[in-house]
This record gives C-alpha cells, sequence and structure tokens, in this order.
C-alpha cells in the first residue's frame, strides 16, 4: 500500500458568543479543513501553517496541545492511503480570502452546522475532537 501525507488545521473565530469554524469547499465539491501535502523538509506544524495561509489567506494563532489525524483510502488512486494531520488555530478579525484554482470557497458555520455538511465519519470525529477541546479550554480560560 501507498501512503500519502497531509496536514492542515480545523482554524475557527468567535462570533456573537458562538464558535465558528472556517469550512473551505473544495475544487471537487467536497467540504474539508484547509490543509494540503508537505513539502521539503517541512514539519506536520509547517506544513498546516502554510496551506492554511495559501488556502484561505490566514496568519491564525496556532494552539497548543491539539493534533488530530485522520486516514482514509483515495478513490482516485486505488492501494493509496491518505493520512492527514490536523491542528487547531484561532483567528481573530482578518477576512477570509479563498485562493483561485485551489478551493471554490469559504464558509464560516457553527459547530452543527458544519458537522452537516462532512460526509465521512472521520472529518466529523476530528471537527467534534476541536469543539470539544476549545469548549473546554473556555472553561479553563474564563477561571
Amino acid at each position: 500500500m501507498d501512503w500519502e501525507k497531509s496536514c492542515g488545521a480545523v482554524v475557527f473565530t468567535r462570533k456573537g458568543g458562538e464558535i465558528r469554524f472556517v469550512i473551505v469547499q473544495e475544487m471537487a465539491g467536497a467540504y474539508s479543513f484547509p490543509k494540503g501535502h508537505m513539502e521539503g523538509n517541512e514539519t506536520e506544524a509547517e506544513t498546516a501553517r502554510r496551506e492554511v495561509f495559501e488556502e484561505i489567506g490566514l496568519l491564525p494563532v496556532f494552539l497548543d496541545g491539539f493534533r488530530e489525524a485522520d486516514e482514509y483510502d483515495l478513490q482516485e488512486k486505488p492501494g493509496t492511503r491518505k493520512r492527514v494531520v490536523y491542528f487547531l488555530a484561532e483567528y481573530k478579525d482578518e477576512p477570509l480570502t479563498p485562493r483561485a484554482g485551489e478551493i471554490r470557497g469559504i464558509q464560516l458555520l457553527t459547530y452543527d452546522q458544519a458537522l452537516g455538511l462532512f460526509p465521512h465519519e472521520g472529518t466529523k470525529r476530528v471537527l467534534t475532537a476541536a469543539y470539544e477541546y476549545i469548549r473546554e479550554k473556555a472553561k479553563a480560560w474564563s477561571m
């Protein structure tokens, strides 16, 4: 079996007291988080930062302590399994800028809205882990 590895981030902000997640629509139509292939000698975190900037034009603050991975078979490449490592990043009021030719668009959604867009259990699991992590940290931050 062949393997591919990508890295990205679950990017969020807080608007009107709600947590909102940045969801990108890929050129093929699927919804996901900003992510992409590792290049050269990049670390996972370096890849995630570069891909977030390239796909949505943000330089968010990456939060320590969150790292989730998802694995799935690539339908377009039989015999290839993909592993995607996600980090968690927060931004404030910067504009979201979709990269032409790389993603179709960007949506800023609540947890429930985003969960409803994802057909794959792995992506739902990553979103849920991020949401729970943010909520737990919010309790600690407010103490």
